[in-house]
């Protein structure tokens, strides 16, 4: 009896197992650590757990503004307004430097569809080939569109390295520079393009395929599985950093490997303490972390 007696103390002094951590818990040791403002935005859109961190904080984008564009692009293609096909010439004066390929590697008069210069832009967050579809769709449109949306704080100032020419909100070019977004609204805008509701159903898949060529892989994906799928776009200046998109997170129980679960990841930082052009840049390796946390956070669901 007595023998009966310590076991159950001891059972109920020691639980079986602790508690898993939320997500909140296992990010805060990140966030904290970083030098320079972050805002985060995660929703697993199958069972709708999500966290934010400053999520209504309205933050610099770098080229992440690119994905408003290509959203505009699609829906004026889907109202005739535009036609993807059109070729565009490109000038010695669109050439730009920073990102992207077409300005060192393209001579000048070379031919692209629209839509190639919107894959462009996102596979390569192309800084040229941004400018010319902008030039074609007009960056008041743009943001036009993004109100609609219900994300008015997303919002593309000008033309990228040509602010002197083309910048339509002064104000928000000299504090925000080329665009401006909350990580919410990111979030929001990824959630609309995985259910369709962005632009058409057509438009929308195509968009999903152009973010998930984007070939940026220093930031969420660094430290997942090679094989993993994410449809993103990502951005960088000197203090800046951005990553969000899409993660599909493979079932490793399904022998097919056809499950996924979709999850949006959005990471903002601005004004980091280190600004260096390295890989191991402090605020990539921080999305680095968050990416992994996240990904190894999503529970593995049982095959039927």
């Amino acid at each position: 009896m007595r023998l009966f007696v310590a076991v159950l103390a001891f059972a109920i002094a020691v639980p079986l197992s602790a508690a898993e951590p939320t997500l909140a818990e296992k990010l805060k040791p990140i966030i904290d650590a970083h030098k320079g403002k972050i805002a985060i935005a995660v929703k697993n859109l199958t069972t709708g757990e999500a966290f934010e961190h400053n999520p209504d904080e309205v933050m610099q984008t770098a080229s992440l503004i690119k994905l408003a564009v290509m959203v505009e692009a699609y829906r004026q293609a889907d109202e005739k307004t535009i036609d993807l096909t059109k070729m565009m010439t490109l000038a010695k004066d669109d050439k730009v430097p920073g990102a992207g390929i077409l300005t060192d590697h393209f001579s000048d008069g070379a031919t692209l569809s629209i839509r190639d210069g919107i894959r462009l832009m996102i596979r390569y967050s192309d800084n040229t080939a941004t400018n010319m579809v902008l030039d074609r769709i007009g960056i008041k449109n743009v943001n036009s569109n993004t109100v609609k949306l219900g994300i008015p704080e997303t919002r593309v100032n000008s033309k990228v390295y040509k602010r002197s020419s083309s910048t339509v909100d002064v104000a928000r070019s000299e504090k925000y520079q080329l665009g401006s977004t909350t990580a919410k609204e990111t979030l929001k805008l990824f959630e609309l393009i995985h259910t369709e509701k962005a632009a058409s159903v057509e438009s929308c898949k195509a968009m999903i395929a152009h973010l998930k060529a984007n070939d940026d892989k220093e930031l969420l994906v660094r430290y997942l599985p090679e094989n993993t799928v994410m449809a993103h776009k990502s951005g960088a200046t000197n203090q800046v950093r951005t990553d969000a998109g899409i993660l599909y997170i493979p079932d490793t129980t399904d022998t097919a490997k056809k499950r996924k679960t979709p999850v949006i990841v959005v990471v903002l930082t601005n004004e980091n303490e280190d600004q260096r052009w390295i890989l191991d840049n402090a605020a990539q390796l921080t999305i680095a972390k968050i990416g992994k946390v996240v990904y190894d956070h999503v529970p593995t669901k049982k095959s039927p």
